[in-house]
């Protein structure tokens, strides 16, 4: 709960501005509503503090503040470590009994380093300087270099790092206008014999030649770039009545002093100073930066009549600039008056931030827009906490700090920027008030409104336009404006504003605002037809106007919101076309609508075939394709089958067949060469198989080129179950145009030897000696195929000796076969020499068969030596000889013994054997078996004395012997049942798993 006087506090205290949370004067339009109250820009917050005595100085970096009191008690307050919370260092321990007041205090953006300048009583003279260090707490070093002077203003250096023992270099400026270049150093051990902190000081400027007008007030230096390898920097001194700029360079690494050379290049001091009106003496310099140890972007000097604001421009370039602060402005404390001379109210302290300056009075805080000038917050503190001492920025966090002898305040800035769009509104900046109004559509609202009333009233109706399709003002009501206009505005101008209105409308269109959208799209397709039209009949169809018409109007069909409009819609949209007549639109809609079926038909009405088959080309509807082929191959056939070949595979050529028969039709040789270009391709490159293919491709060869029909023909061969055209159709076509070696082929491949052998007789006896020649050909029809031969050339050319050629390229005639193709009064002088030669082949041939006969008259004696060398063979069975199969005694029962010293019984045999053989000889073996038990059982119900008895035994012995030839033929080991078993494996598949389980 706060306390009575918080409560008086809060009571008494007065602001006023638009950073309050207040309206700004704007009304709520275009449906928005604002479901919050805006909090104030510069929140404060009052700082539970109670000091020990009276604060005379405070300043803050990084969260820390540094505050002394009328007792030269000097506090270090860590705001953001809870765990080092404060440090108290007591000024007075090193002081002794001299009475001293602090000048003024400094510390560096870290917040590492302090420097407190203390004069005598009477303000005048210089008493000590001291430097505190975050590495030595609660310890003042006394800065001996700095004996007998005053410093009134120190320039830190911002690219320090924080975690460095030392400043490096600083500037410090002195109340004398002196100017020194120093770095303070502080061990982190410290004994009695330590060096001071000052490492070197060396004065490098001097005011007071130039001015005699008082201290330095403010000073600043930053590095903003290199130049090879030295780096540019920029100097900012100010005094109570002038603003000095250096510009300039110094080595990246050098001996100290390293920012002398700044200075020592200028010649003429005035040409870097300006003078500034003010009857203070005193001036507060303060900088905003956009980040942390950033370069500045604003700086402003505080004065009597008001601050001078001004940006600070860099450049990266080679080029060195004059100055660097540009565009200054002076925000005047009090616009209705003169600025006096004199006032018993003065400006304290400043503070700068992106947009405002705050500035500090004894009684009241007042914060000016750096925009306007206006003044857009003020606070009257209370009475009762006393009068306000001073003013600091944190130049890290950005908090400011307000604070009088006994109280402390912290300002916190949030969204600073939330009313600027309003100011750049106000002086017609419309592009910066949109950027600041991003997030705030009631905002961003009222500039295009307002943006787009002050294009229509300078008459720039297009812009306007545009401008007014962002608002949320009323469709209807700007498009009644932008349509009642006629009399302000020339047409062409107002159907463009229309058009743009309309367009832009459309784009912030919901997809569910279907029928809206439907409304506007066709407005915009009839307003676009009119305008076309118009230019048209005034015959500027090929003019930039009409041309640029068109690109707009098919940038707007091919916006996917519209494209899905027209869609549903399309025939409305072609019947409002077609009604304006204007074909080229028309095509343009249908290629966007992807309609190529019109298209192409518009272009083939039109004989333009080129233009059709282009759009056939970038289509991938194969249907098409099929479609429009046999047109276009009537007409442009080479360009036609040009695009079938580019389409490869996508394209079923049996699908193509009704455009390449448009030959039948034409005779046009060179559309049935194309033709057969394309057929060509589809045989060789995509290897089709298509009965109809190939045949189309026969007849083209046939009709149009006979040679490559032949090569055809032996590229596909004679086998008839491999060729891919029809062999009856091919042979139709051929015997109706006369290709009688086509035909030839033909039989041959058909097997029709006696026909193609026929019809080569008549072209070419070697081709019909080739054919009898085949060996497919059996011999019988080989000698009949080479006698009808040799019949034609006794009978049809006369030619004997050709005829006694045949008997020695074919060895199945003889003399004797042609002998009656001859003429009766033939001498036989021609057959001479061919009946010698038959006559001794004839004895040849008898020497050999007499040679065959006594050979297999001695053969046959040798064989029945050996049978009856066999019938009287013997073998010894032992007694204890055992079964080659079972081990066993073979005198227990039948068995069986072969050449080979092997011993089966009988039933071992039969059981090892029948593994071996094939189904029908083992079935026939069970018979026998089953045959043979048979027997066995009759003869046992039998008498002795019966007649059947001679009967069975007869067939007993042919069953034995049948058994005989099946199961011992040849023995089990050593015949061909051991060689073929050869490849089984010793354990069958069956036991295999259960052989390995028991490894």
């Amino acid at each position: 709960m706060a306390s009575l006087f918080e409560q008086y506090e809060q009571v008494t205290s007065q602001t006023t501005g638009y950073s309050t949370g207040t309206r700004t004067g704007y009304p709520e339009q275009g449906g928005f509503i604002r479901l919050e109250e805006e909090g104030q820009i510069f929140k404060k917050y009052k700082i539970d503090f109670r000091p020990t005595a009276p604060i005379t100085h405070l300043v803050v970096a990084n969260g820390i503040v540094v505050l002394v009191m009328s007792n030269n008690t000097l506090l270090r307050i860590y705001s953001k470590n809870q765990d080092q919370n404060m440090e108290v260092v007591d000024l007075n321990r090193t002081l002794g009994d001299r009475p001293a007041k602090v000048y003024q205090v400094f510390m560096d953006p870290n917040g590492k380093h302090v420097i407190v300048s203390l004069v005598q009583m009477d303000w005048e003279t210089s008493l000590e300087n001291y430097y505190l260090s975050q590495k030595a707490p609660n310890t003042a070093l006394s800065m001996h270099k700095l004996k007998g002077h005053v410093v009134s203003a120190v320039g830190w250096n911002f690219d320090n790092p924080p975690d460095k023992n030392s400043t490096d270099f600083i500037l410090v400026g002195t109340t004398k206008g002196i100017i020194f270049e120093m770095e303070l150093v502080v061990s982190e051990v410290r004994s009695f014999f330590s060096s001071p902190p000052d490492q070197y000081c060396k004065q490098i400027f001097d005011l007071a030649l130039d001015d005699s007008m008082g201290p330095v007030t403010g000073l600043a230096f930053h590095k903003y770039g290199t130049q090879g390898s030295e780096n540019k920097c920029f100097i900012i001194v100010t005094t109570a009545r002038r603003l000095y700029q250096f510009v300039g360079t110094y080595p990246t690494s050098c001996d100290p002093p390293v920012l002398q050379r700044i200075f020592h290049a200028i010649e003429d001091v005035s040409d870097r100073c300006v003078e500034v009106p003010s009857g203070l003496l005193y001036s507060c310099l303060q900088f905003y930066h956009a980040g942390p140890k950033q370069v500045p972007k604003k700086f402003g000097l505080m004065l009597e009549p008001g601050v001078l604001v001004g940006d600070v421009v860099v450049s990266g370039k080679d080029a060195m600039p004059d100055v660097v602060v540009l565009n200054q402005t002076l925000i005047q404390f009090n616009k209705a008056m003169k600025p006096p001379t004199g006032t018993s109210n003065p400006p304290l302290s400043m503070a700068l931030t992106e947009f405002h300056t705050l500035v500090l009075y004894v009684d009241r805080i007042k914060v000016y827009c750096l925009l306007n000038g206006e003044i857009v917050f003020e606070e009257v503190f209370s009475e009762m906490n006393g009068r306000m001492i001073g003013l600091a920025k944190d130049p890290i966090t950005g908090t400011i700090w307000v604070f009088s002898d006994s109280v402390l305040y912290r300002y916190k800035v949030e969204k600073e920027d939330r009313n600027v769009w309003g100011v750049y509104l106000e002086q017609g900046n419309y592009e910066a008030a949109k950027y600041y109004c991003r997030g705030d559509p009631e905002k961003l609202d009222r500039v295009f409104r307002k943006h787009a009333e002050d294009l229509f009233e300078k008459k720039e109706y297009v812009s306007s336009a545009e401008m007014y399709a962002e608002t949320c003002t009323s469709f209807e009501e700007v498009s009644l404006r932008f349509l009642q206009m006629a009399e302000e505005a020339e047409g062409d101008d107002k159907e463009e504003a229309l058009r743009r209105l309309l367009v832009k409308k459309l784009g912030k269109l919901k997809p569910s605002e279907k029928t809206q959208t439907t409304m506007i799209v066709m407005w915009l397709i009839e307003l676009f037809l009119n305008r076309l039209g118009t230019l048209r009949t005034a015959g500027r169809q090929h003019q930039e106007p009409y041309q640029g018409l068109v690109w707009e109007f098919q940038n707007l069909l091919s916006d996917p919101k519209v494209e899905q409009c027209v869609v549903h819609n399309k025939s409305a949209v072609y019947k409002l076309i077609a009604n304006h007549g204007e074909e080229n639109i028309l095509i343009m809609f249908a290629n966007i609508m992807k309609d190529f079926e019109r298209v192409i038909q518009y272009h083939i009405q039109n004989k333009s075939y080129k233009s059709a088959l282009e759009v056939l080309t970038k289509q991938n509807n194969q249907e098409l394709v099929y479609q429009f082929s046999p047109v276009l191959m009537q007409c442009i056939p080479k360009e036609t089958v040009e695009m079938w070949f580019a389409q490869g595979r996508r394209l079923d050529p049996s699908r193509l067949i009704p455009a390449l028969v448009q030959y039948d039709k034409t005779n046009d040789k060179a559309h049935g060469f194309e033709a057969i270009n394309y057929l060509e391709f589809c045989v060789d490159k995509l290897k089709n198989e298509d009965e109809a293919i190939h045949n189309y491709l026969l007849t083209l060869y046939a009709r149009l080129d006979p040679k490559k029909l032949m090569h055809y023909l032996e590229l596909q061969g004679q086998d008839q179950t491999r060729v891919r055209y029809d062999l009856k159709y091919a042979l139709r076509i051929c015997s109706e145009l006369n290709l009688t070696e086509a035909c030839v082929h033909i039989y041959t491949t058909m097997e029709l030897y006696e026909e193609a052998v026929d019809l080569a007789l008549k072209v070419d006896i070697g081709v019909a000696k080739t054919i009898a020649s085949l060996p497919e050909v059996s011999e019988e029809l080989r000698k009949k195929l080479w006698l009808k031969i040799a019949e034609h050339v006794v009978k049809e050319k006369k030619d004997i000796v050709q005829a006694m050629e045949f008997l020695q390229e074919c060895d199945l005639i003889k003399i004797e076969d042609i002998l009656p193709f001859f003429d009766e009064f033939v001498t036989i002088d021609h057959f001479k020499e061919a009946i010698c030669s038959s006559l001794e082949e004839y004895n040849k041939h008898i020497d050999e068969l007499k040679e065959e006969m006594e050979e297999a008259t001695k053969s046959a004696k040798e064989i029945r030596a050996e049978i009856n060398v066999f019938r009287n063979k013997y073998s010894i069975v032992k007694a204890d000889q055992k079964c080659s199969v079972c081990n066993f005694h073979v005198m227990n029962q039948a068995f069986y013994m072969f050449p080979c010293s092997h011993v089966f019984h009988a039933d071992c045999l039969i059981l090892e054997v029948q593994l071996h053989m094939i189904p029908t000889k083992r079935n026939r073996i069970e018979e026998i078996h089953r045959q043979l038990v048979s027997i066995g059982n009759r003869d046992d119900n039998v008498s002795v004395s019966s007649m059947s008895g001679p009967l069975t035994q007869s067939t007993r012995e042919k069953l034995m012997n049948e058994l005989d030839d099946l199961v011992a033929s040849e023995c089990l080991y050593c015949g061909e049942i051991a060689i073929q078993s050869i490849d089984e494996p010793f354990i069958c598949p069956e036991e295999f798993e259960e052989v390995v389980n028991d490894w």
